[in-house]
């Protein structure tokens, strides 16, 4: 349910963009984004930090955009949350006892520390080329490639680093045993 919710913002960003335009898509980004934190909070009783910060940045990059009619400030909302993450999960991996990653996941997953590490770390740097990736398509392609790869490429992406950091700790986890 939780990946559904989180799922939701971006279909609707893409119809709407598809079906009127970036500044109405942008709009319906900024509503969505702030009921998915509503559902978060009346189904779990909690809203999820990840939810509320890329509620903030889409608020705030959707209403530049909407607000003087420039289709650059969203664009740049991508960018700026996967660098975030990737500085996050960068800084956590030197500078605390404990990469983000374990964090979030020790709790159901048991592999050694070195490859939390080893995992954090190709995290960040796949964030880190994400944000780059972002300028580059969003600067030098047209808005609709930028839309399309938005939503499709990097969501394609992302599933297959997951899968293949899935495949990664389950060959971790299985050598543990």
């Amino acid at each position: 349910m939780k990946q559904i919710l989180n799922i939701l913002p971006m279909l609707t960003f893409f119809i709407f963009y598809k079906f009127y335009d970036i500044f109405i898509a942008s709009g319906s980004l900024i509503v969505i984004s702030g009921l998915i934190c509503i559902l978060h909070w009346i189904f779990y009783n909690e809203i999820d930090k990840i939810s509320l910060f890329s509620f903030f940045v889409i608020a705030f990059f959707g209403s530049l955009t909407i607000f003087f009619h420039n289709s650059q400030f969203i664009k740049w909302k991508i960018t700026i949350i996967y660098a975030i993450f990737s500085i996050i999960l960068f800084i956590s991996q030197f500078f605390t006892k404990k990469p983000m990653i374990q964090r979030l996941l020790e709790k159901d997953i048991k592999i050694s520390n070195i490859y939390w590490h080893k995992i954090n770390f190709l995290w960040s740097l796949f964030f880190l080329f994400c944000a780059i990736l972002n300028i580059y398509i969003a600067f030098y392609f047209s808005e609709t490639t930028w839309v399309n790869f938005k939503v499709f490429g990097f969501t394609s992406l992302t599933f297959f680093l997951i899968l293949m950091t899935s495949i990664y700790i389950n060959y971790k986890a299985s050598k543990n045993k």
